[in-house]
């Protein structure tokens, strides 16, 4: 019982996280969508909070931001002086930043009477906390498809059920429409155009962590298996010198980045553990004429003309494999292996160049072995991967942490062409692991709890053609980003220049903030150059909350020379749904959002936004096109836990 009140009491810190998270993606370089991932499940820690004084290394490493340091600093902490009292003590941690602190203190909370033990399931039904959210998006236009081509109607709504009990079990279901869907029509007989389902357990016994249904699965650095998420270069610094593997609950509205079958992580001994899964599910596809092969496997998730709908389901796809992990004295080696295939061949057309070395056949097979040595100081991890391919990819790095203050990073990768595997993702210039070999060199320094400074260079070059681009072309990226906090300000800079082969292209922000207990607001300038064109943004965000009430305004006006000079917005958006959005043309954003808790587990949400545009009479192109410069759209969005 007292467990249950600890995680409602963290509910009033809960509310605050957005802003701190806000505050970390604005360093990065927000064309990395992945952060949504990230959004995503810190949404459910926020929800279910961890108990710092019982948490395990493990239960620290499913939050996204901390490094490997500051995990290690907090293990640390705990192991000396006991239990915390009060999450002020994580103040006394020299390596967390003050928004990583801040942003910590909402997703954990300072417990007093740890469970020992696997609760038993009367207590699990009588104390576990429901969760029913019911999100709609309405638009106020009509596109030409909503006249003709599209199957449903023009409105995005979806369903989300949980029920949790801390962090021992999750089980949930999520429906969701997207806008020119058919519900309850054509093969959407049941309603919603997508479902997910899954049950976790954890900390049961041997058995670390257990999901049926649709889960997301991360193993080593990446290069075999991974579609749970990766962040972008920055933040490489804390989150990709983690190994072992990771198992999530696939509970968002993505139909297409997820597994379905059933996955687990046992202890075999204190220092070694077995992951095992299994996976089999459909996969939208364009098949050829005859229907004998596929030639592009489509992740989209949009089902809105017949076309797509006739690509719905139309491929099986299953997968098979296990990771085995061994730790000790710091040191870690693991294994990986997988095996996957469709149910006809995979045949992409590859009359370009670039397309020639796109995975092709019907079944595959890759295997990799990672290694690495963590310490409170030092971090080493690198994985080298191969598969029926006949390709080799390694991805190897070292982390150092000079003081509590400075960290530095080295990493070098070399993705074969020829390599590739269906399910990989890691740290790369153009996004797979696959025809790229580079040089990466990142620093983060924190001379001052005021102050913090972070730098990367990564020089990336492509074997093989890639799309418009020459052989044995290159890419240098480079970041520098500051931040100065005192008080309730916050100060932020950023500058970034990449050069690939003749083109550059520069992105520069500033940003000046004050967060109040009441207040957030926040003044931004983005600059984007491309060759001879340019594009700039002026924004502002004002949010102010009392116990019942959040509103948030965001205003910004924007104007570009061309789409690959686009600027990008923040704005507070629907629980679980990440607020950056990207503009190019002339014109001014606007939005209103306002959230009523008028009961404690009951809270009412609902937004305009409108996007004028100044230089154009239609927006869109083909069945997307509307007939009108300004673009609004009402969303509401209903909460109750009980």
């Amino acid at each position: 019982m007292l467990t249950v009140f600890s995680l409602s009491a963290q509910a009033q810190n809960a509310a605050d996280w957005e802003t701190y998270f806000e505050q970390l993606t604005a360093m990065e370089d927000t064309e990395n969508d992945n952060w949504e991932n990230a959004y995503e499940i810190i949404s459910q820690l926020a929800a279910s909070p961890i108990d710092i004084n019982s948490a395990t290394r493990e239960d620290l490493e499913r939050i996204p931001f901390l490094t490997n340091t500051q995990i290690e600093d907090i293990c640390q902490y705990l192991y000396r002086y006991g239990r915390m009292q009060t999450l002020g003590e994580l103040m006394l941690i020299e390596s967390l930043d003050e928004p990583r602190r801040h942003l910590l203190e909402c997703l954990v909370f300072a417990g007093t009477e740890p469970q020992r033990t696997f609760p038993k399931l009367h207590n699990i039904l009588r104390h576990g906390e429901h969760q029913l959210m019911m999100t709609a998006k309405i638009p106020t236009y009509e596109r030409k498809g909503d006249q003709k081509g599209y199957l449903g109607w023009p409105y995005r709504h979806d369903l989300r059920y949980q029920f949790s009990y801390g962090q021992y079990l999750k089980a949930g279901l999520t429906a969701a429409q997207d806008a020119g869907e058919p519900f309850f029509a054509n093969r959407n007989r049941a309603g919603y155009d997508f479902y997910s389902a899954y049950l976790l357990v954890r900390k049961l016994g041997r058995l670390k962590t257990a999901v049926i249904g649709r889960y997301r699965l991360k193993s080593g650095l990446g290069l075999v298996v991974n579609n749970d998420f990766s962040l972008g270069k920055l933040a490489t610094l804390s989150q990709m010198t983690r190994q072992g593997s990771t198992i999530r609950a696939h509970s968002s509205r993505s139909e297409s980045n997820y597994l379905q079958g059933a996955a687990a992580t046992i202890s075999l001994t204190k220092s070694a553990e077995l992951t095992a899964f299994a996976s089999y599910r459909a996969i939208d596809a364009t098949l050829t004429a005859d229907s004998s092969a596929i030639r592009t496997i489509v992740t989209s998730g949009y089902h809105r003309t017949q076309s797509e709908m006739d690509r719905k389901h139309n491929a099986h796809q299953w997968l098979t494999g296990a990771a085995f992990r061994v730790s000790r004295n710091g040191f870690h080696a693991g294994a990986t292996a997988i095996a996957t295939g469709l149910d006809c061949e995979l045949k992409p057309q590859n009359g370009q160049l670039y397309r020639q070395i796109y995975a092709s056949g019907k079944s595959f097979w890759n295997a990799s072995v990672d290694y690495g040595y963590t310490s409170r100081r030092l971090n080493i991890s690198g994985e080298t991967a191969t598969g029926s391919c006949h390709g080799v990819a390694t991805l190897n790095m070292i982390n150092y942490a000079l003081s509590g203050q400075l960290d530095v990073m080295a990493l070098w990768r070399m993705y074969s062409y020829r390599y590739y595997s269906l399910f990989s993702r890691s740290f790369s210039d153009a996004g797979s692991v696959q025809n790229e070999s580079g040089i990466y060199a990142g620093v983060n320094w924190r001379p001052s709890r005021k102050l913090s400074v972070a730098a990367y260079s990564d020089y990336a070059q492509f074997a093989w053609p890639r799309y418009q681009m020459e052989p044995n072309a290159h890419s240098w990226d480079n970041m520098l980003t500051m931040t100065w906090q005192h008080k309730a300000w916050t100060v932020n800079g950023r500058y970034r220049i990449r050069l690939r082969d003749d083109e550059t292209t520069q992105r520069a922000r500033l940003s000046v903030a004050r967060h109040t207990a009441t207040w957030n607001i926040k003044t931004q300038a983005d600059l984007s150059l491309t060759g001879g064109d340019s594009g700039w943004i002026l924004s502002q965000n004002v949010l102010y909350r009392n116990r019942k009430w959040l509103v948030a305004a965001t205003v910004g006006w924007f104007h570009t020379d061309n789409f690959d000079t686009r600027v990008y917005c923040y704005e507070r958006g629907m629980l679980y749904s990440f607020g950056f959005q990207s503009f190019y043309g002339h014109g001014i954003r606007y939005s209103l959002l306002a959230q009523y808790s008028p009961l404690h587990r009951l809270s009412l949400m609902a937004k305009v936004g409108t996007t004028n545009y100044f230089d154009r009479n239609s927006v869109g192109t083909g069945l997307q096109q509307v007939d009108h410069s300004a673009l609004t759209d009402v969303e509401a969005q209903l909460r109750w836990r009980f």
